[in-house]
């Protein structure tokens, strides 16, 4: 019977008790955060890290002295080909040049001679030459909705072929801004107004990332940007994959 009492003491005793983890169960890996892609559009993948895992700024050229890779001090500078609203990826890059494969150094290539020739009769100065695989216009300026229709990935990679190092649209289709990202191939900055309607194909002018405002120097005007934020850096190491690589959160057999 004392057993008996002895054995239901023991059990309420621990029953009652507050279990207490281990200190070291309770600090969980850290984790490395992939920027998020687009104000509109989140994206936050998380990948676990060893522990003390830090990220190396991704260039040092023209840092800022307090470490931010969030900002970049990238600058261009060109001339700018000026669309309008609604310019779809089919206008970009129409289908039928779908089969080049970007990998590919000498399709790649053909790719930019390609690049917006879709656009109707009304765009009556060419993108590209004929002829040219490349084009003079480094800079395009679109209104709304830029980039909408099919999510083909090719759409920004022909922009980046033919030598266009930003797009600056009043908006963007969410799935064009993405794949900008992902690929790397040229940066795409929201005006804070419709520069399209004050800017002329031609026009020089001057993008700067780090100050988030884009200058024409042709009619003397200032337009303010919007931040490129998270999504800057991953541009800036060539895509998703580059980032990734140059962070050290995949291996380069990985990618």
């Amino acid at each position: 019977m004392a057993a008996s009492t002895a054995l239901s003491s023991s059990i309420t005793t621990f029953k009652s008790s507050s279990f207490q983890p281990r200190a070291s169960s309770m600090n969980p890996l850290p984790s490395v955060k992939f920027p998020s892609i687009s104000s509109h559009n989140p994206i936050s993948h998380s990948v676990s890290a060893p522990k003390n895992y830090t990220v190396a700024p991704l260039r040092s050229a023209a840092a800022s002295t307090t470490p931010d890779t969030t900002k970049t001090a990238t600058t261009f500078h060109g001339l700018c080909y000026v669309l309008g609203d609604n310019i779809d990826t089919d206008q970009i890059i129409p289908a039928e040049y779908l089969t080049l494969v970007p990998s590919n150094p000498d399709e790649y290539k053909k790719l930019g001679s390609y690049a917006l020739c879709g656009l109707p009769s009304s765009y009556q100065t060419r993108f590209v030459e004929p002829g040219e695989f490349t084009s003079k216009y480094s800079i395009v300026i679109g209104g709304d909705n830029f980039g909408c229709g099919s999510s083909r990935e090719h759409a920004p990679v022909a922009l980046g072929a033919a030598g266009v190092s930003a797009v600056v649209a009043e908006s963007y289709a969410r799935i064009f801004f993405r794949n900008s990202v992902s690929t790397g191939e040229v940066y795409p900055l929201e005006s804070e107004k419709r520069i399209c309607e004050e800017c002329k194909t031609g026009d020089v002018v001057t993008v700067e990332i780090g100050e988030s405002r884009l200058i024409n120097h042709t009619t003397g005007k200032e337009y303010k940007l919007k931040p490129i934020g998270d999504a800057g850096p991953v541009i800036e190491a060539g895509g998703i994959f580059a980032y990734a690589r140059k962070a050290g959160m995949i291996s380069a057999r990985e990618a």
